[in-house]
């Protein structure tokens, strides 16, 4: 696999629709769900650059989830169109930081907001430093 210089791509959108099983009784979405969204947005983020974890993984290098922060403002609920916001915050030889929104778009209401820092691992789990083609490019797409 040839991997692209750097990242040109720095934010990407993804629709999420919350299904029945992500949710309590009351229809509310769960406190637990909003990380495996935030992976969504991370996965798709990397593919609007040309890239997949599968890839990297092939090549030895792995990214772990060092931190996670989740900020809920409003509730989500069951069946409700949301829009999930992911960009490429500051990415250093150590760590590679993502920054989360999500949206009710009909309103533009913000129900929650966070950010991850990811660490480069090998096979063996011990830190590597971050691949040059994660860096954000000079000719970035938003």
């Amino acid at each position: 696999m040839k991997f692209p210089d750097c990242s040109n791509i720095v934010c990407c959108e993804i629709e999420i629709i919350p299904r029945y099983c992500e949710t309590d009784q009351a229809g509310v979405v769960h406190h637990s769900v909003y990380p495996v969204w935030f992976e969504m947005g991370r996965t798709e983020l990397l593919r609007a650059n040309g890239l997949a974890y599968r890839d990297m993984e092939k090549a030895g290098e792995f990214m772990v989830v060092a931190e996670l922060h989740v900020r809920y403002r409003r509730p989500a609920f069951y069946d409700e169109k949301l829009k999930l916001i992911t960009k490429l915050g500051k990415v250093s030889a150590s760590k590679v930081e993502h920054i989360y929104e999500l949206y009710r778009p009909e309103t533009g209401l913000l129900l929650a907001e966070g950010y991850t820092y990811l660490a480069c691992v090998d096979s063996q789990g011990k830190i590597r430093r971050v691949p040059e083609y994660l860096y954000p490019g000079s000719d970035q797409k938003v």
